[in-house]
């Protein structure tokens, strides 16, 4: 994802976080998340009987990048919780309950990026910081760079990726059926960026 990231100018970008006060603004594009072609789906064990998937919607979140300095991308991703969709209305209003997800007190949550590694010409791990429910912890991203190109439709310039991850629903308090329930919750993320002009 990466090394071919500075022939095809993306990269790092789903997730990255560091500060832009490593590169000048001149070196540096900034990159917007497309809503409308973004997924975030969770994925967590139910009562040992399935693997249950969810979705997200109402993600946002920017991206600043570098091609000569694929390491120093920026990027803060947020995610409305408040957009929980399981195909079931009661069992999304029970998700956004205080037994879960909390939304009346805590409707975001929020990745920043607090370090890239270039693992391939198409790949990074990215670790940064994931809060919400109060709680913050660090995250690690598998991040794959799935597409770049004008936009045949828009004629924006786009970059896709997808990226994986896990996190420890206990770890930030969610303890509602510890057990019962996945304390390991996978993530897959499918996302277009727009380049600001």
């Amino acid at each position: 994802m990466f090394h071919s990231i500075k022939k095809v100018g993306v990269a790092l970008t789903i997730a990255a976080g560091l500060s832009g006060a490593a590169f000048s603004a001149q070196a540096a594009d900034t990159y917007k998340m497309d809503p409308s072609h973004t997924s975030v789906i969770f994925i967590v064990n139910h009562l040992g009987f399935s693997n249950y998937q969810g979705r997200f919607g109402g993600a946002s979140g920017e991206l600043t990048l570098d091609r000569d300095n694929l390491e120093d991308a920026s990027a803060v991703i947020n995610i409305d919780l408040t957009k929980i969709e399981s195909g079931d209305a009661e069992l999304n209003k029970h998700m956004q309950s205080s037994d879960f997800f909390d939304v009346e007190n805590h409707p975001t949550a929020t990745f920043k990026s607090t370090d890239v590694e270039v693992t391939g010409d198409n790949t990074a791990k990215i670790t940064g910081d994931l809060s919400f429910l109060g709680e913050t912890h660090p995250l690690v991203l598998d991040v794959t760079l799935t597409g770049e190109g004008d936009n045949p439709m828009t004629n924006d310039h786009t970059l896709g990726f997808a990226a994986t991850g896990t996190v420890t629903r206990t770890d930030y308090g969610m303890d509602f059926l510890s057990g019962a329930v996945g304390d390991d919750v996978d993530l897959q993320i499918s996302s277009e960026f727009l380049k600001q002009k």
